[in-house]
């Protein structure tokens, strides 16, 4: 499947459609879309489903573990056609090994940097128990899920960056409306991100790295311009986040904030014009 993409990827190229012109496909009159912004405290889980579709993005920590596998057989989700660990730090890849015990992937995707740690090797552990190979997406891919479109977005350059900054980025565009992942991603990844040109502008941001003043730079908000800003964080976290840096700028981008850590879980589901919220408390 990857080598396909990459094969029509470069193939647009040569035509002159770059990776900030990635094909979009248009919502059937019963598609169905949603994305669900699990509230696993200090960490990241995020879960699209499209036209009975899923893919999993992060699992927060080990500690998640539980809720990570419930929350999947809620949804009566046993088959994820994407599984993406954005990075390798465990409040992100911690509960994928027990989304994976519940359910079979299709594909997983991870960047190539890897951490050498219990919660890192357990993931790569279930993905060779289901006989997946991880595979690590490149800027420009991109894959389908129902009909909406994934476009791959960083890493651009791994080479001598830290966890943080090798995190994928990830843009889920359906019908006119769409979700910008940036798990841990920092300024220096989003200077990269534009200075390769790709359409950024979102309906929704999923703020990178908690919502950090590392992250969410004032060039990079000022081409997404979302209208809702998702921040999964904890309560009272030791860290700060969100820093009221980022809050400021978000408000002076007049962008809605939505925080897990005061909302609990976030479901947006869009009709490929608008999106609808829906939040646990």
């Amino acid at each position: 499947m990857k080598g396909i993409i990459s094969f029509i990827t470069a193939v647009l190229m040569s035509l002159g459609i770059g990776a900030n012109q990635a094909p979009v496909t248009e919502p059937g009159i019963n598609s169905q879309f949603e994305v669900d912004f699990i509230d696993v405290g200090q960490a990241d889980s995020a879960l699209v489903i499209c036209d009975g579709e899923a893919m999993m993005i992060d699992g927060g920590n080990v500690a998640d573990s539980q809720l990570v596998a419930a929350y999947l057989k809620e949804k009566d989700i046993n088959e994820l056609e994407y599984v993406v660990c954005t990075h390798a730090h465990e409040d992100h890849v911690g509960g994928l090994s027990a989304a994976l015990s519940v359910a079979d992937a299709e594909h997983i995707y991870a960047p190539e940097k890897e951490a050498d740690t219990k919660a890192y090797k357990n993931f790569v552990k279930k993905a060779q128990e289901q006989n997946v190979t991880i595979e690590h997406p490149a800027a420009g891919e991109y894959v389908y899920l129902g009909s909406s479109t994934v476009e791959f977005l960083a890493p651009v350059d791994e080479k001598g960056k830290d966890l943080n900054n090798t995190s994928i980025v990830l843009k889920v565009t359906y019908g006119d409306t769409s979700f910008l992942f940036t798990g841990d991603a920092e300024r220096e990844v989003e200077e990269e991100i534009l200075s390769g040109g790709a359409e950024l502008k979102s309906t929704v941001l999923k703020a990178g790295h908690h919502g950090s003043s590392t992250s969410t730079s004032y060039p990079f908000l000022r081409e997404v311009m979302p209208q809702y800003t998702v921040i999964s964080c904890g309560k009272d976290n030791s860290y700060g986040h969100p820093h009221e840096e980022t809050l400021s700028k978000l408000a002076d981008a007049g962008s809605e904030i939505l925080r897990t850590d005061e909302s609990g879980h976030i479901v947006m589901k869009s009709d490929g014009k608008k999106i609808s919220v829906e939040t646990e408390k």
